[in-house]
């Protein structure tokens, strides 16, 4: 009954104000988890002697003290029957219906969709849930945007109309399609034709991968949409991430990370924000960076599907981020001593994007040697905010 208020028929009203405490009654065997005005508590009972014009009342504790609070004021957890019923009542009220994430039990494992990392705390939404939260946690090290986090809460609790859980990080995995993400939109353009693209000087023999992109000729041309909060259109300098890049040289580090994490907050499919933070710790922390590296991949691949073989060029701007999450990616891949790994996605970059703005051709053939990445000058992420 979405939006229905008590009608002003009397015994009309009497008829659903009855139904409402009928269901209601049948709801609530037990003491139960609940929620009013987002604060945790236990509601251990409604009181049914309430009338249509005062409606009903519950008794809740709430640290250990007992509170009468208005019925319309208290939310059960998702996917119960109590949450419906209250819905339901709140909507005969003509209120907006709302209902809370389940309260957190300690020792009772939950998983977190990881939204951005900052100094103290994470920035997290429950999983299959809108509802945001935010972990506490000494493991917030090993978190990254994107991440799914199992965690084992220890206290929840309210502030300023927002919930937190502190807790120890379990593990973490990447799943994107828990993420709950639209995959970004692929733009259709002209049909790409190797035979208008630069392969060397004429009678040059052809590298064995180049020949295997010619053979298989013309293919469908795409831009990948490119998600960037924050950013105007209208405005040609406006562009948060390149802001973020020039905080980051000027040794502001903090506040460019900080940044960043905004934009992968409001939106977790920024490619350009996981492709930053990967190159920002490439140099000291490859391990981690190929997860933001990653990150950025999967949340890409969920546009293209497994069946993709068209072509992402370079010229396009917004397949930029992309191309960037891939490549660092495979040099980090490398650099990690993963090298029959690294190969086949260098390969890959090179089908999207045949043109190789990047280099690719080189790494895959000093790979094929049997190269290590310390043994490759030119093995360093490139184009910190769209170099070619």
């Amino acid at each position: 009954m979405p939006g229905r208020r008590p009608t002003n028929d009397r015994q009309g009203a009497l008829a659903e104000f009855e139904h409402h405490r009928a269901r209601l009654a049948a709801a609530l065997s037990d003491p139960v988890d609940a929620f009013v005005i987002g604060e945790p508590v236990t509601l251990l009972s409604i009181d049914f002697e309430g009338n249509v014009r005062r409606g009903l009342t519950a008794t809740v504790r709430h640290r250990g003290a007992l509170h009468a609070v208005a019925l319309a004021d208290v939310t059960a957890p998702e996917g119960t029957t109590l949450a419906g019923a209250l819905a339901e009542y709140r909507a005969w009220l003509g209120m907006e219906s709302t209902s809370e994430p389940a309260p957190v039990e300690p020792g009772h494992p939950i998983d977190l969709v990881v939204l951005a990392v900052k100094e103290r705390t994470a920035r997290c939404r429950l999983v299959g849930s809108a509802r945001e939260i935010t972990l506490r946690t000494a493991g917030l090290w090993n978190l990254i945007p994107g991440d799914i986090a199992t965690i084992e809460p220890r206290k929840q609790w309210s502030y300023a109309g927002h919930p937190y859980v502190s807790g120890e990080v379990r593990s973490t995995r990447l799943d994107v399609a828990a993420l709950g993400l639209v995959p970004l939109r692929l733009a259709p353009h002209d049909m790409w034709n190797p035979r208008e693209e630069y392969w060397g000087d004429e009678g040059d023999p052809l590298e064995p991968w180049a020949q295997q992109i010619v053979a298989r000729g013309p293919r469908p041309a795409f831009e990948m949409e490119q998600v960037v909060p924050g950013a105007d259109p209208e405005e040609w300098d406006s562009d948060p991430i390149l802001d973020a890049v020039e905080l980051n040289e000027s040794g502001k580090t903090s506040d460019a990370w900080t940044k960043v994490m905004g934009l992968l907050e409001r939106d977790l499919r920024c490619l350009d924000g996981h492709a930053h933070l990967g190159n920002w710790e490439f140099d000291t922390a490859p391990s981690h960076a190929i997860r933001h590296y990653e990150a950025g991949v999967r949340i890409g691949e969920l546009s293209l599907g497994p069946e993709f073989s068209g072509v992402l060029p370079w010229g396009l701007v917004d397949n930029r981020p992309f191309l960037r999450c891939l490549h660092g990616y495979a040099l980090s891949l490398w650099r990690l001593g993963r090298a029959d790994e690294a190969a086949p996605v260098f390969e890959r970059l090179l089908w999207l994007n045949p043109s190789d703005n990047q280099g690719e051709r080189f790494n895959l053939a000093a790979v094929r040697r049997g190269k290590t990445w310390e043994e490759s000058e030119d093995a360093l992420p490139r184009g910190d905010h769209g170099s070619p």
